[in-house]
């Protein structure tokens, strides 16, 4: 008989997660990384691929010590530019009105979510984008005026595109989601986005 219940199991598995980052590292501890593939399974927004350390750059910003200066670093937002997918028929920049919609929003990828919830941006919750916006976050830097300053070029429009399907991409561990790279929002979305940053008639760019 398995005197351990379930709930019980659970804590320690959590617990042990918290105490040690080291256990992430199939080559440090490939009996936990075996414990973690057997005994999880994905579910919602939370994925094995997360524990697991599956992805390069997860893996690389996890580190307790990293270069974000260093030739990894560098090597890895190579790597991941090259794999920005960008709009095969080079239309990038959607209805504005429907970006602000995405930028307010901040459903999708909760527990409480259905499967059929339609993901946010959340944006406003580190940047501020519309002038008359109140409520914004300033962990990220501003975004109002965003194309007023920068100019519409076809140069603007790839970077800022890349920068919203990959942050990582140009500034390795950034904060920002990576919105395409991991399908958090469809390519349509990411128009919109760029409609909300990029459209001269956008209030962003009065």
């Amino acid at each position: 008989m398995n005197l351990v219940s379930r709930p019980i199991k659970f804590t320690i598995l959590c617990l042990v997660l918290g105490v040690s980052k080291l256990a992430f590292s199939t080559e440090l501890n490939p009996q936990f990384h075996e414990l973690l593939e057997n005994g999880l399974r994905s579910k919602g927004p939370v994925q094995l691929e997360f524990f697991l350390q599956l992805d390069p750059i997860q893996k690389f910003c996890s580190e307790s010590s990293v270069d974000i200066q260093g030739d990894k670093a560098s090597l890895l937002m190579s790597e991941a530019r090259q794999q920005i997918q960008y709009p095969d028929d080079g239309d990038y920049v959607g209805d504005w009105r429907e970006g602000e919609k995405i930028a307010q929003s901040g459903k999708g990828l909760r527990f409480n979510d259905s499967d059929d919830t339609k993901n946010g941006g959340n944006c406003y919750a580190c940047h501020q984008i519309r002038k008359e916006e109140l409520a914004y976050g300033t962990l990220g830097p501003s975004l109002y005026q965003y194309g007023k300053l920068r100019g519409y070029s076809k140069e603007i429009l790839r970077y800022t595109w890349g920068k919203i399907f990959n942050p990582q991409a140009f500034l390795i561990c950034s904060n920002m989601p990576r919105y395409g790279h991991k399908g958090i929002l469809t390519m349509e979305q990411m128009r919109d986005l760029m409609g909300l940053l990029l459209d001269p008639e956008s209030p962003v760019n009065e």
